[in-house]
């Protein structure tokens, strides 16, 4: 099949319902989010021989959309709203509603048609479930332990501590399934075994790796370094020449991994350390230094995991 005869359907996803567009036979078809709703939705791609389906990330109402269409053998690429959104405003298309979105969504899933499709893993996606489940109540646990500090309430303070002590348990059960689930999955298992094989990074590390950069070992340094938000960005423009920044990237995992990293630099890791001093001793602000930390643990991550290699310091010298 020729790039010509792909058939692109763009999907938007509601709780209830999806709003589908095949843009370059101008059609449209809205479902319902039922079992027949469903097999509505499959039966007319078919019909008209779609062989991608495209649809935004939509916190988590895609998911099972999705898993359906790949069920039924279609191709699934989900993709970043904010982009989407751009390209549209790009375009000159102002106005949103649920059928524009469809299309918009299609309009770009043809117009980056190249741009590859993540394998999908369901093992993975479950463990990405877990991660951020488990991340989300670190964040609410802080918060409360931040409230509690602040009243002077007996009352408030003992509320606070059940609930604290009712996250904490949860938090628990988390890391065991967590623990759990790479254990029984081997290729995740393989994975973790050689992201923790790097000095200061442990368990709950690997496994946000793990879960939120699936792309380590299959991808250029580049774009490894860039998927996590770290890659350094030009910001010149004529003869101007102004500081490079990095931007993008997912945000959870790069916040994640970023106090394992600081400890790597600073304490546990000796090759980094050396990099992160060095790179002090030269001029850099810590901050600076610490991202460039990162960013050389993430190459190193993506050359070590396409080898299927552990952590050896004889093999790096970061310069």
């Amino acid at each position: 099949m020729t790039q010509t005869d792909l058939v692109v359907v763009g999907i938007d996803v509601a709780k209830d319902k999806v709003d589908a567009c095949i843009r370059t036979h101008t059609l449209r078809q809205t479902c319902p989010k039922t079992a027949q709703g469903k097999r509505k939705l499959i039966a007319w791609l078919r019909k008209h021989q779609v062989t991608k389906a495209v649809m935004e990330a939509s916190g988590g109402y895609e998911r099972d959309w999705a898993k359906v269409l790949r069920q039924a053998d279609f191709e699934v690429r989900i993709v970043d709203p904010k982009r989407v959104r751009s390209f549209a405003l790009s375009a000159g298309r102002l106005a949103k509603n649920d059928a524009i979105d469809a299309e918009m969504i299609a309009w770009f899933a043809e117009t980056f048609n190249a741009a590859p499709s993540q394998t999908y893993d369901p093992a993975r996606e479950e463990l990405q479930e877990l991660v951020k489940a488990r991340i989300g109540l670190i964040d609410l646990r802080t918060r409360l332990q931040s409230q509690s500090e602040h009243t002077a309430s007996g009352s408030v303070q003992k509320a606070h501590a059940r609930v604290l002590k009712a996250i904490s348990a949860e938090i628990e059960k988390l890391e065991a399934a967590i623990a759990a689930k790479i254990k029984a999955t081997p290729h995740l298992a393989e994975r973790a075994e050689i992201i923790e094989s790097v000095p200061g990074f442990a368990k709950t590390t690997s496994a946000n790796l793990v879960a939120g950069m699936p792309e380590l070992g299959q991808v250029s340094n580049k774009i490894a370094s860039a998927l996590i938000g770290v890659a350094p960005y030009d910001e010149d423009s004529g003869k101007h020449r102004g500081e490079c920044h990095t931007k993008g990237g997912r945000r959870w995992v790069r916040n994640a991994i970023y106090m394992p990293c600081v400890g790597a630099a600073t304490l546990n890791n000796q090759v980094l350390k050396a990099f992160y001093q060095r790179l002090i001793a030269n001029g850099k602000k810590p901050k600076v230094a610490l991202i460039a930390c990162m960013r050389k643990l993430i190459v190193i991550l993506n050359t070590l995991i396409a080898r299927r290699q552990k952590w050896d310091p004889r093999r790096y010298v970061l310069s």
